[in-house]
């Protein structure tokens, strides 16, 4: 009797793992099929002297690590890690502050609000290359609007040249993503700031807090969970933007704004060096992984403990 009941159990417990595998295996398919796949073979093809003659002959032939020699020896490699760190977290210390300012100033209700809300999400909805465009006409250092207000209110006696500047041009393109990314950064920080028990606020208040230190103590504390998670989404989005960038100065002047991601297209796209491109596409993932696991590694407390 007890051997029957102990078979039985062990066919459930089978039954119900291989229940479980069939739900997740559509998902670990996908993952596999379109994640998987194209990072071994971008891998792969970081190995390989890949050209377009390779499309047409199918060689591709294992150079070893030629490519990473090329691309590590190329001073450009160093300047566009460095900017693209520097465009990546200038980008996200603005946005992430604007963003929570702005989500702090609307958990106050007032006549409009909502309104005024959906009018900030507009430079989030309107696709990125066209809010380049849009922004290169407005810093163009004859005509644009920007330059002409700043001298009209005599804050310049010249025209500044925001694009034309390699020492300016990574401020305008660094200025110009915070204006993109605010909105994403309030919207949810907002719905953040929504799920923490207004009682707390008040119980802080009542012991004689001041609205900077019930912040301090209370609300950035239980934001955690949410900070973590927009800081790696935004940190993930930015350090690989490419249209932007192409949009509003192409890479330059003088290579000033080039990036990983717009020197991965000039090499794979311009100079049809896939082999190197792969390279410089694997650092960029190599880097966003290890930001995302060091992040996830200090705040997993706060997971764990669904503060």
């Amino acid at each position: 009797m007890t051997t029957t009941v102990t078979v039985t159990a062990a066919r459930r417990r089978r039954r119900a793992t291989l229940l479980r595998w069939c739900f997740v295996a559509p998902a670990a398919l996908y993952l596999l099929a379109f994640f998987g796949y194209p990072l071994v073979r971008n891998i792969l093809m970081s190995f390989q002297h890949y050209t377009p003659r390779t499309y047409f002959t199918g060689e591709s032939p294992f150079n070893g690590l030629d490519n990473w020699r090329a691309v590590f020896s190329d001073p450009l490699f160093a300047d566009s890690l460095g900017h693209t760190l520097v465009f990546t977290f200038g980008s996200l210390l603005g946005q992430f502050v604007l963003g929570l300012a702005l989500a702090v100033f609307f958990s106050r209700r007032f006549p409009l609000s909502g309104f005024v809300r959906a009018v900030l999400l507009l430079p989030w909805l309107v696709p990125m290359v066209v809010s380049a465009v849009v922004w290169r006409k407005l810093l163009d250092q004859e005509s644009g609007v920007i330059n002409t207000l700043l001298m009209d209110l005599h804050l310049t006696s010249s025209a500044v040249p925001w694009l034309s500047s390699p020492d300016m041009a990574l401020l305008a393109a660094i200025l110009v993503n915070i204006w993109i990314g605010i909105p994403f950064n309030m919207v949810i920080l907002y719905g953040g700031l929504q799920e923490i028990p207004r009682e707390l606020r008040e119980a802080a208040a009542l012991d004689g807090a001041g609205p900077w230190r019930t912040f301090r103590s209370v609300t950035l504390p239980l934001l955690r969970p949410v900070v973590t998670v927009v800081l790696i989404l935004g940190f993930m989005s930015t350090v690989k933007i490419l249209d932007l960038i192409l949009a509003l100065t192409g890479g330059g002047p003088a290579d000033s704004t080039q990036t990983l991601g717009t020197l991965t297209y000039q090499l794979s796209f311009q100079q049809l060096d896939f082999g190197q491109g792969a390279v410089v596409g694997n650092v960029l993932v190599l880097v966003s992984a290890v930001f995302a696991v060091l992040y996830l590694r200090a705040n997993r407390s706060d997971f764990g403990q669904g503060k």
